[in-house]
């Protein structure tokens, strides 16, 4: 689908005053292009992913109708859309996630003077179930680490990963994107840069600092006697290339299967397991916010309910009816 003006001039405003990732852009985009093929009466094609979208529907219309449209747009309309995700059998986290490219669409809109009022702000987000992050103990992630054989330059490389992953708490599109400069081994800090090109710093401990260090010696190494490796990058594939996100996925479940651990834990889960050791052991919510590069306090709080153990070592401990009825028993 070619775009019309507004959500063109839209997509824009999210890269270049947003400072939007590409891929974050491409998804406000596939979302806008189905609202547009549902308002046009074409939105049975888009509702399978991966359908050919270049007949029929917005393709035969003029971008000035679907602009008309898009303008023209009441509450109803975006609340008969939902009815209509929910009928496809979309979940809840995805037809929230639509709503909400509509919801920043419009507030645009608003605010180039488009539209006086956005009618998508009266539109409820549908009630999301409470699923807890994923997170694995100690001696689990402990077994994780020492999976990678530390004797050959990919296993050191793959652990050095891990190891910055858990050590840090980083996403992986963070870690994929660390150059060597970004390693402050003396200040024992990496310097990061997160979503929507925040930057932060981060500190680091001195394991995954020595994962990295051995992993350097090897890497060096082969630099040395290939043209071709990327003199900045400090995470390189076996042809001296930035690694992808995806070739963490495929390193990790390699080292899943062989220590026995469950293979549907990602990468991510690391940074689950890192918030939550944190807060278990003491950290307060505020210092895991700020490590975890979490705009909102609300995102970080998810792990509280994670946390339950500690919790109940500090009640135990500090509950004055509790301790009256732990005395009568002594």
């Amino acid at each position: 689908m070619e775009n019309c003006l507004i959500i063109t001039e839209f997509l824009d405003y999210l890269k270049f005053e947003k400072h939007f990732s590409e891929h974050t852009a491409k998804c406000y985009n596939a979302d806008l292009e189905q609202f547009c093929r549902y308002i046009t009466g074409d939105s049975a094609q888009s509702d399978w992913p991966g359908s050919d979208h270049t007949a029929g529907g917005v393709a035969t219309q003029t971008q000035t109708k679907v602009e008309q449209l898009l303008l023209a747009l009441t509450t109803d309309t975006v609340r008969a859309y939902m009815a209509h995700l929910n009928d496809k059998q979309y979940s809840k986290s995805t037809s929230a996630r639509k709503l909400a490219t509509l919801r920043s669409f419009y507030k645009f809109l608003v605010k180039r003077n488009y539209l006086q009022g956005n009618p998508v702000i009266a539109v409820r987000t549908p009630k999301q179930d409470k699923r807890l992050p994923k997170f694995l103990e100690y001696e689990q992630v402990k077994t994780l680490l020492e999976t990678p054989p530390a004797d050959s330059w990919l296993g050191a490389r793959d652990r050095a990963i891990m190891e910055t992953l858990y050590g840090t708490g980083v996403r992986v599109s963070e870690l994929v994107g660390l150059n060597i400069e970004d390693v402050d081994f003396l200040g024992e800090v990496l310097h990061i840069r997160g979503k929507g090109k925040k930057e932060r710093i981060s500190p680091i401990g001195s394991s995954a600092l020595q994962s990295i260090q051995h992993y350097m010696e090897f890497r060096n190494r082969r630099a040395q006697n290939n043209a071709n490796f990327d003199s900045k990058v400090l995470f390189v594939n076996k042809h001296g290339k930035r690694l992808s996100t995806r070739s963490v996925r495929r390193k990790m479940d390699k080292y899943l299967k062989m220590a026995g651990l469950d293979p549907s834990i990602s990468p991510h889960t690391l940074r689950h397991s890192f918030a939550t050791h944190l807060l278990n052991n003491g950290a307060d919510l505020r210092s895991v916010q700020e490590l975890l590069g979490h705009q909102s306090l609300s995102t970080t709080q998810i792990y509280t309910h994670l946390t339950t153990k500690k919790l109940k070592e500090v009640y135990d401990g500090a509950h004055p009816r509790d301790e009256q009825i732990e005395n009568q028993n002594s």
